[in-house]
């Protein structure tokens, strides 16, 4: 990439804030997003147009229908095809800023790939939409002193919070352990694209902030806003707690992978199966289950459809079943047809 700033970013060069040096240190960061559904795929455009040189975008789905809502990188050929969020997300970007370099990486982010996967970026920002995934981030970040930016977005709300190990307070200092009881998500109560979009415009300004050194100007807050009742609250979080599992007694605990269940539920009456780690080549499972059932697939994601079940296969042997939230079932449907 350039490190020459180009027409397109005038506007934002006129910003006193930013100007030529600045535009020129957004052109070498590098950054990560794991997750690229509503608040992931937001947080990856707005960086890319903004113009960050290098964005590594991790994500495990696909594409459907449901997402283009407020999914603002996808569109209906992408949900026809099922593309992995990765991919096209990729191909998105690239066809309004050739100089970004995208690295999509269509996996699930484990303890044991984790440090693979997040090497090199200098910054970590939060797209998914489980705490497992969260405090398995937080661990790895302040193990390593990466600073993140925790984000999440559900109903009219949003929240965010920026996380710079060993200055400010980690999400285990917030949330000692997950929030207990009946949550909402994003399949039960719904979410407005204008909360994402609000959640993501916030933390990917934080994120600028962070890549230009801006640290004075940086919140430090985990700030939250419901947009439909017109609330917002402040947490303090300029300091870390004492005593903290993960940033004060460095107790990597979700880095450890203790606890961390093999199959996964991952929303929309589905289980996720990440235990069988295998090299499949689509092509060749395409005309085994030929006989079972309608099969289709492209070079990043196979389809098969065995009534009232679908599932959706990947290159690297993790599946997702759809039709049931049952894990003992979804294992046996995965041994049937893929293999034990």
């Amino acid at each position: 990439m350039s490190l020459e700033p180009d027409a397109r970013y005038s506007r934002q060069l006129l910003f006193s804030g930013i100007g030529a040096e600045g535009q020129r240190r957004l052109a070498i960061a590098r950054v990560a997003i794991v997750g690229c559904g509503a608040t992931g795929s937001a947080l990856a455009s707005l960086l890319a147009r903004a113009g960050v040189g290098t964005i590594r975008i991790i994500d495990r789905d696909y594409v459907e229908l449901s997402n283009l809502q407020r999914q603002s990188l996808f569109d209906e050929s992408d949900a026809a095809e099922s593309l992995p969020k990765a991919i096209a997300a990729a191909r998105k970007i690239s066809a309004f800023n050739s100089q970004v370099v995208i690295e999509p990486h269509v996996a699930d982010v484990t303890p044991s790939n984790i440090a693979t996967i997040l090497e090199g970026p200098q910054l970590i920002l939060d797209g998914t939409d489980n705490f497992e995934t969260r405090y398995l981030i937080n661990d790895f970040a302040v193990q390593q002193s990466l600073p993140w930016i925790y984000i999440a977005a559900v109903g009219s709300y949003g929240v965010t919070m920026n996380v710079i190990p060993g200055k400010t307070a980690c999400l285990a200092c917030i949330f000692p352990e997950p929030p207990r009881g009946m949550l909402e998500t994003c399949e039960t109560a719904g979410v407005l694209n204008t909360a994402v979009n609000w959640a993501a415009s916030v933390a990917a300004t934080e994120a600028i902030k962070l890549l230009l050194g801006a640290e004075e100007q940086l919140r430090r807050t985990l700030l939250s806003f419901d947009l439909w009742w017109n609330q917002h609250a402040e947490v303090a979080a300029a300091h870390p707690r004492v005593g903290c599992r993960a940033c004060g007694e460095r107790n990597f605990l979700h880095l450890a992978g203790k606890d961390r269940p093999q199959v996964t539920l991952c929303g929309r009456n589905s289980v996720q199966i990440h235990e069988r780690a295998r090299t499949v080549d689509l092509a060749e499972m395409s005309e085994r289950l030929k006989p079972h059932g309608p099969v289709r697939h492209n070079d990043f994601v196979l389809k098969f459809w065995h009534e009232p079940y679908e599932m959706t296969l990947f290159p690297d042997g993790r599946a997702i079943i759809k039709g049931t939230t049952d894990t003992t079932l979804a294992r046996s449907l995965y041994a049937r047809y893929v293999g034990s």
